[in-house]
Parts: structure tokens; sequence; C-alpha cells
């Protein structure tokens, strides 16, 4: 484990309109090993506002992981990836698409786009519970996050 995982919270941002599907991943985060901070967000304009800390989000802390729907109300799950790629100082936030979508299109777009991974979403809750605690395995605790401050 980094010296960084010790010092500070893992800051997730979930952008997620379902609050069951929101539920799900706190109670599964719930027992997380890595110390971390689960801030929600639930349509992709909000989303945009929260990482470029905008009102009402000014007090935000940037993202070390975004957890990311596609089908989202005002901008979807893509228009949110597109723009952070595009943006210098967000495109490093990891982000790991976790939708219901199966749709092949869907997948070749998100990596197009540049995802760093893509996760459908089980609808029964033991399995769902399982891919939210293999991705808090990965991401924290396996992969070597970039630095919190824009690059």
């Amino acid at each position: 484990m980094t010296g960084q995982r010790t010092l500070r919270p893992i800051e997730i941002l979930m952008v997620e309109d379902n609050p069951g599907d929101v539920r799900l991943t706190q109670e599964a985060l719930k027992g997380a090993k890595i110390w971390n901070e689960f801030n929600v967000v639930s349509d992709g304009a909000a989303a945009l506002d929260y990482l470029r800390r905008n009102k009402p989000y000014e007090d935000s802390v940037r993202p070390d992981l975004m957890l990311l729907d596609l089908n989202l109300p005002k901008k979807d799950g893509r228009e949110v990836l597109a723009a952070m790629k595009a943006d210098t100082s967000l495109k490093t936030i990891p982000v790991v698409i976790l939708t219901t979508s199966q749709a092949e299109e869907d997948v070749v777009r998100a990596y197009n786009l540049h995802a760093n991974c893509y996760v459908t979403k089980p609808v029964d809750f033991e399995q769902f519970t399982r891919i939210v605690q293999a991705i808090e395995q990965f991401w924290l605790t396996v992969v070597t996050l970039p630095p919190r401050q824009a690059i």
C-alpha cells in the first residue's frame, strides 16, 4: 500500500440517478479496507459542476475515482466522460463506467472516450455487492492513483 493511502481518504464520486444503486454501493463500500469519502451527484450536469467546483460545489474535493452511470438526466454519462477527458485538469481522474447497458456500442464508445473500465451492473444484490467490492479492491488497493492535484 502506498503512503498516500494512509494519509488521507480516497475520494470517490458516484454519478448515479438511481437511489437504490447508490444505497447498494454505499453498503458494499461500508466494509472497505480503505478509508474513503463517498460523494454522490444524480445527474451529468451536477457531475461537471462538482468536478469544476461550480456552485453549489465550491468546496468539493477532486475525486480520486469516479463511478459513472451512462444513462443520466441533463447530461448523460457519455457527455460527462467526453468533457472530462477533454479537460486537462480532469482527464487524469480514473472513470469506472458502472451501468446497466450491455450494448456493444456503449462499451466501444465508452472506451473510445477513454473510460478506464466498463462494468455492467448485475441485478442481483449479492452479485452487485461483489462487483463493487472488486472495484474497491482493484482501484483502491492495487492501482496507484494519480495525484489529486491536476497536472
